[in-house]
C-alpha cells in the first residue's frame, strides 16, 4: 500500500483555471472522493495524478517517489471510468487476463488470480460473456476486476457509477467499498453525487472552482461545513437570520448556538439550519417559543417527511420530520418552527453585518 501526495498542484487549459494551489494527503489504503459540480476540477486533479495530464505547478508524490515525468504505463495505477472501456471482443475472463498478460504474469498464476477476481466480484457466471451480454453494473464490474487484478499501487475511479440506475449504482458502491477494504488499495473516487461520496469514502474533498474548499470524514463534512458553498453542496440547509448575542455566540430562532466564525454582538448574519435539526410544534397561541409559520407542502420521502413551512416573519423553511409523527400536520396548518436541543453549531452562510437600530431585543 502506497500514500499519494499532491501539493500546491495548479492546472490551466488557456484562459481556464482548473486547479489553484490543490493540495490533498492521502493515507495508504485510505478511499478518499472528490466531490463537487461539473467543472470544479475534481477529474483534471485525477488525471493530473494518472499522467494523463501534466501540472503547471506544484508535486505529485506516490509512496514518495515523484510522480514529474513518469509515464502513465509505468505508474502501475487501476483505473476505472464511466464508459466501462471493456474490450467488445474479449469475454469477461479474457479482459481481466489482459492486463496480467502485458504485465507479464507466469499462466498459472494469471489463471488463479482471474478465478480470484471473478469470485470477489461474483462474476463467475459471466466469465465466459462477452460485454454486449452482460448489464451495465456487472460491465463495470468486470472494468473493477480488470483494474485490480494487476495489485495497482493506487486505483482511479473517474464517476465509475453515473451511467447506472439508482439501485445498481447504490449496490455496486457498496462491492466498491467492500472490495477496496479486502485488497487495502489506495483509491481515489471521483464523483458529483453527495450522496455517493458520504457512503463510500473515508474522506470527501468537497471542490469549487479549481479548489478544494474542505476535507473531512463525511459526519465531520456534513455537521460542520467550514464555508457556505460546502453547507450548501452537502445535503439540504436553511439559511436563517441571526444576530450576535455574544462573542462567537449566535440568537436563531429561540436559541443561542455557536457559530463557524466569530461574532461581535451588534451584527447579524444568515446561518444555516440543517432541516433535520429543526422541530415542529402545533401554534397554540402566544407565549410558545419558536417562529410561528404556516405550512405548506407536505412530502413523504418514506421513513422521513418534508415540511415546508413560510414564516410568518422570516424565509420559508424545509422541517424533516419523523414520517411516524405527522398524521396530525396538515397543509395551511399554522405551526412554530425550533431549533432542536442537538443543534449546537450553526454554520455562518453571510458576512456579518451591523444590525439596525431597534433590531436585537
Amino acid at each position: 500500500m502506497v500514500a499519494v501526495d499532491m501539493e500546491r498542484v495548479g492546472k490551466a487549459f488557456g484562459p481556464s483555471v482548473a486547479l489553484t494551489d490543490f493540495t490533498v494527503h492521502i493515507a495508504s489504503g485510505e478511499l478518499v472522493c472528490l466531490l463537487g459540480p461539473s467543472g470544479c476540477g475534481k477529474t483534471t486533479a485525477l488525471r493530473i495524478l494518472a499522467g494523463f495530464e501534466t501540472a503547471d505547478s506544484g508535486t505529485v508524490h506516490v509512496a514518495g517517489e515523484s510522480m514529474s515525468g513518469v509515464a502513465v504505463e509505468n505508474r502501475n495505477f487501476g483505473m476505472v471510468f464511466q464508459d466501462y472501456s471493456l474490450f467488445p471482443n474479449m469475454t469477461t475472463r479474457q479482459n481481466i487476463d489482459f492486463g496480467l498478460r502485458a504485465h507479464r504474469v507466469a499462466p498459472k498464476e494469471r489463471t488463479d488470480t482471474i478465478d480470484r477476481m471473478l469470485h470477489i466480484t461474483a462474476l463467475e457466471d459471466q466469465a465466459e460473456k462477452y460485454p454486449h451480454q452482460m448489464s451495465g453494473g456487472q460491465k463495470q464490474r468486470v472494468a473493477l476486476a480488470r483494474a485490480i487484478a494487476t495489485r495497482p499501487r493506487v486505483l482511479l475511479l473517474d464517476e465509475p457509477l453515473s451511467a447506472l440506475d439508482a439501485k445498481v449504482r447504490e449496490s455496486l458502491r457498496e462491492e466498491i467499498r467492500h472490495l477496496q477494504r479486502e485488497i487495502g488499495v489506495t483509491t481515489v473516487f471521483v464523483t458529483h453525487d453527495q450522496q455517493e461520496a458520504l457512503a463510500i469514502a473515508d474522506r470527501v474533498g468537497v471542490m469549487s472552482k479549481g479548489r478544494l474548499e474542505q476535507i473531512a470524514a463525511p459526519k465531520e463534512l456534513y455537521e460542520q461545513p467550514t464555508n457556505a458553498f460546502v453547507a450548501t453542496f452537502i445535503g439540504s440547509i436553511n439559511r436563517v437570520p441571526g444576530y450576535a448575542a455574544a462573542p462567537s455566540e449566535w440568537q436563531v430562532l429561540d436559541r443561542q448556538v455557536r457559530g463557524t466564525r466569530g461574532s461581535v454582538p451588534g451584527e447579524s448574519a444568515e446561518l444555516g439550519v440543517r432541516p433535520e435539526d429543526l422541530v415542529l410544534s402545533i401554534d397554540d397561541g402566544p407565549g410558545q417559543q419558536g417562529a410561528e409559520g404556516t405550512i405548506g407542502d407536505i412530502s413523504f420521502l418514506g421513513a422521513i417527511t418534508r415540511v415546508t413551512v413560510q414564516l410568518s416573519q422570516g424565509p420559508r423553511m424545509i422541517v424533516d420530520v419523523m414520517s411516524a409523527g405527522t398524521t396530525h400536520l396538515s397543509r395551511h396548518q399554522r405551526v412554530r418552527v425550533c431549533l432542536s436541543p442537538e443543534a449546537d453549531h450553526l454554520v455562518v452562510m453571510s458576512d456579518p453585518q451591523p444590525v439596525a437600530s431597534g433590531q436585537v431585543t
